[in-house]
């Protein structure tokens, strides 16, 4: 660390947060060659930072307890930090040795996510989420494409809450439409997600022809993710961090929502389709939004079909 500028990032525990803030990081390492970074996150948030550029140490924080917090004051305590950037509003990076401090505020009734995590540094500009991707990382997932250069429609059909989950089945008539004879005419279907999408990714591949979809939930790390989306045409999803990852990688992304607000989680570059009820219906129905119903059934397909065409179709012009 001698020589340079030590940032300190403290990153949200929650994956899509961590993703949807990370323009923030970005900016720093574009904005401050002479900085290095030491990363606190969560086991599901740290491994998005794997791929950082000037990375002097990336720290899990296992879970949120006194020992825990103490092992991490252990770690850092002893640096001079010429910046903090605290994503998680604690008290505990106030405790610590720097220059400047910057601290995420609590968040506010429509403001998306995005828009808060650039207040934290009061950019003028608000920076997109975008994470890192080695060159090692990039040559790890090729293997796993298709070499033939053919488009590639990633899909992502998993979300953390089956109220989240679009129908396999319609990815699945989305996937065949699209690359039989549509827009993407010729090409490949990637499924990512976790192991638990493994037979939404089934569902989607036996729709497809023969040996024209590579079926990744479970097999990637998230950085890996990154790179196979970097080389998307398109990407389709719902409210999920896959989807925020399709963000952060640059991805044309069009997600299906239904009881998400996408004033503040939804994509920041992207084109989210709704049913006919709003937010404010679904948690009627669903106070809690946590409950085993399919709120996403109502969304129809020809509407994410449709912002898919016109998606693809501005981005050939």
């Amino acid at each position: 660390m001698a020589g340079r500028f030590p940032i300190l990032y403290l990153a949200e525990a929650g994956a899509d947060d961590a993703v949807m803030s990370s323009g923030v990081l970005a900016y720093l390492v574009d904005a401050m060659p002479q900085a290095s970074f030491t990363i606190v996150g969560s086991p599901q948030s740290a491994p998005l930072f794997a791929d950082t550029p000037r990375l002097d140490k990336l720290i899990v924080l296992e879970k949120e307890g006194r020992l825990d917090r103490l092992g991490l004051w252990n770690q850092v305590r002893a640096i001079k930090w010429g910046l903090i950037v605290d994503m998680r509003g604690t008290t505990f990076s106030g405790k610590l040795s720097r220059q400047k401090r910057a601290v995420r505020g609590k968040d506010e009734a429509g403001v998306h996510k995005v828009e808060l995590a650039a207040r934290v540094l009061q950019l003028d500009e608000i920076p997109a989420p975008r994470l890192f991707v080695s060159g090692a990382t990039r040559a790890s997932i090729e293997p796993l494409l298709p070499q033939d250069g053919a488009p590639l429609l990633v899909i992502a059909p998993g979300a953390d809450w089956v109220g989240r989950e679009w129908p396999p089945e319609r990815y699945a008539t989305l996937a065949a439409t699209l690359t039989n004879d549509g827009p993407l005419a010729g090409g490949r279907v990637v499924v990512l997600g976790d192991e638990k999408d493994k037979d939404a990714g089934h569902t989607i591949r036996l729709a497809m022809p023969r040996n024209r979809t590579s079926e990744l939930p479970g097999k990637l790390s998230m950085v890996q993710a990154l790179a196979v989306l970097e080389r998307a045409k398109l990407y389709l999803g719902g409210d999920s961090v896959w989807t925020q990852l399709a963000v952060a990688a640059g991805a044309p992304v069009v997600a299906a929502y239904g009881p998400s607000d996408e004033t503040v989680r939804g994509p920041w570059t992207g084109v989210v389709v709704r049913g006919p009820r709003s937010v404010e219906e679904f948690r009627k129905i669903d106070p809690g939004l946590n409950q085993a119903i399919l709120h996403m059934n109502e969304v129809p397909a020809d509407r994410v079909l449709k912002a898919a065409r016109k998606v693809l179709a501005e981005r050939a012009a």
